[in-house]
């Protein structure tokens, strides 16, 4: 139940998250990958979670997503549960994971995002479907790439393929795992440029390794590694990445401690 105020003349809802993970453990083989995760993800927010290789980043996103159920907590989406809500979900996973020489155009692969959400044994697409694939592609800059085959693309051009992907289906949360592995600097500032843009219009959670580039873009910042380190704002604080990566912060940011962190006054 939403309780209502009056702000400015107008009566407004008390939010409720786009994504609530509450208590959340999980274990394999006897040991412990996520702590007593909890994170709420608000409508709007962009999400950056952080943290080192193996810290179970991948793990939470599929937890999320519904495709690994927790030893115990909840997860909630929009109201629901992942299953319920998971065509509202538009997922990114790892470069890796795709096979760029299997003989596809890119218009075929953006459309393969909306195979999930076709009902029954033959599945094909209509003219309205094709649009949708092409207004994704539109939205990422690579609507003159349509006809290509994606084992003829660069790595940025690929990955923007991919997200057009998970766009295609029109989600309310976007969210993404580590997109920016295999691209160059100038590549990778161009696409946060395309994610904030995105960012206007939906809500978007992003796994990412990189702390120096993110901070200018997102609008909140989690550590993750094992358990989840936030204060609900795009600050990262000492403790925050103290607490994750278990050393000091000046290696993490690169040598750079001043992009990542905001200055300490002496009453703080």
């Amino acid at each position: 139940m939403s309780h209502s105020h009056l702000h400015g003349g107008k009566q407004q809802l008390t939010e409720e998250p786009v994504i609530e993970v509450k208590d959340l453990w999980l274990s394999r083989k006897g040991e412990v990958i996520l702590e007593d995760i909890n994170l709420r993800v608000l409508h709007g927010d962009f999400f950056a979670i952080i943290g080192p290789n193996g810290s179970g980043k991948t793990t939470l996103l599929r937890v999320i997503l519904g495709l690994i159920p927790p030893d115990r907590g909840t997860i909630r989406i929009l109201g629901g549960s992942p299953q319920e809500k998971r065509h509202l979900l538009g997922y990114v996973p790892q470069l890796r994971t795709y096979d760029f020489d299997y003989p596809i155009s890119v218009r075929g692969m953006v459309l393969s995002g909306l195979l999930g959400q076709k009902k029954g044994i033959f599945k094909t697409f209509k003219d309205v479907d094709k649009e949708l694939a092409d207004k994704a592609l539109s939205t990422m800059g690579i609507l003159h790439l349509a006809d290509r085959t994606i084992r003829n693309l660069s790595g940025g051009e690929q990955q923007r393929v991919v997200i057009a992907r998970a766009l295609v289906g029109n989600p309310q949360v976007l969210l993404l795992d580590e997109p920016t592995v295999f691209v160059d600097t100038p590549t990778e500032t161009q696409f946060y440029d395309i994610l904030g843009n995105l960012a206007r219009s939906m809500t978007i959670v992003l796994i990412t390794h990189d702390i120096g580039v993110i901070v200018s873009h997102v609008t909140k910042v989690a550590c993750l590694n094992r358990r989840l380190y936030t204060h609900d704002s795009k600050e990262l604080t000492e403790d925050m990445i103290q607490g994750a990566y278990k050393c000091p912060v000046d290696i993490i940011a690169h040598g750079h401690p001043h992009r990542v962190l905001r200055p300490h006054t002496p009453e703080e």
